[in-house]
């Protein structure tokens, strides 16, 4: 017998082009993963309006733009099913249900809510959906009785969260979902060009869809050892965000590198040249799929048109059992 594959589920919100740092991270497992599991990638375009309710405007552009990253960086169809979260309309229904056996204590606890309602003060993040987004989350997970969901360790105590929810449920009504296991996955620390975390927000981000050109550019130019004024000074590769990037693209010259940039023998631009070849190497199968993706038209959004569909199938049947065990077969 064809041993039964297990399920993940899987998500990014849609905010525009995904830099470097969102393929290294995520992508790159996403598609290590597409194999051995049954793959359900969302669109989560519910969870960017818990902060982004009032700038809606590009929504649909960003989903188009990410969709393509995605097809670029080596997402299949054929293998994953990418959908957008909105148009299965069974996440909200059972988003409803969750929340109506969730202490309000387990959200106020969140430590990632403690954390943005304290540093983010250009958004208005007093609304429920930014509160109660974790509800919504395990929704996401159990609709598609997930077994296994990819994150980093920072990202623990919410799918510890949504096990606690999922554990409410059962024990209410009948062994209905599985309880969702962590599947770690490693993400390397990224900086972007000017010292800080890669982030759109930044403007200091190398994204997956620059040409060759551009991401030059934006090497060339961009922040490195601030103690090295010179070539012949020694350097500090740790403190260096190129160096960051040299330990992932040019991986088997690093330790020469290292020794070379400490000592003084390697200056800075050389040091960039040599990662502007390999981050090439790198992103050049990247950019040929790109290329074929644009060149069929609207064939984004047909694959996360044909992906919602097959996730709506797998929705309506879970939540028909949902309803059963919460109202009863016969419930008027």
């Amino acid at each position: 017998m064809p041993v039964l594959k297990k399920t993940i589920l899987s998500g990014m919100r849609p905010t525009g082009k995904l830099h470097i740092g969102h393929l290294l991270g995520v992508l790159n497992n996403w598609i290590n993963l597409q194999d051995e599991y049954n793959c359900y990638f969302e669109v989560a375009d519910w969870h960017a309006l818990t902060s982004e309710f009032a700038s809606t405007k590009q929504m649909s552009a960003n989903i188009k733009e990410m969709a393509v990253d995605w097809l670029a960086a080596g997402l299949d169809p054929e293998k994953s099913v990418m959908f957008v979260q909105s148009k299965v309309l069974e996440h909200a229904e059972l988003h409803l249900l969750l929340s109506m056996i969730t202490p309000l204590p387990w959200l106020e606890r969140c430590p990632t809510y403690k954390e943005q309602i304290n540093e983010i003060k250009d958004k208005d993040l007093s609304n429920y959906g930014f509160l109660g987004y974790p509800v919504l989350q395990a929704a996401d997970i159990l609709i598609y009785k997930a077994s296994v969901v990819p994150i980093g360790q920072d990202q623990l105590p919410h799918l510890e969260l949504t096990r606690e929810i999922c554990r409410r449920f059962n024990n209410l009504y009948g062994n209905v979902f599985p309880e969702p296991l962590h599947l770690f996955t490693t993400v390397p620390k990224l900086l972007g060009t000017d010292g800080r975390k890669m982030s759109k927000s930044y403007n200091n981000s190398i994204f997956i869809s620059d040409t060759q050109e551009e991401a030059a550019k934006k090497i060339k130019g961009a922040f490195t050892d601030p103690k090295k004024m010179r070539k012949g000074d020694p350097g500090h590769p740790d403190g260096c965000p190129m160096f960051m990037l040299q330990n992932i693209y040019s991986s088997e010259a690093v330790p020469g590198l290292r020794k070379d940039c400490e000592s003084g023998v390697l200056g800075c631009a050389d040091c960039k040249k040599m990662l502007l070849e390999n981050l090439s190497k790198a992103m050049e199968p990247i950019r040929e799929r790109r290329e074929k993706v644009l060149a069929k038209k609207d064939f984004a959004e047909e694959v996360l048109r044909e992906g919602t569909k097959k996730a709506e199938i797998t929705a309506k049947k879970n939540m028909a059992e949902v309803r059963e065990a919460v109202f009863g077969r016969n419930y008027v």
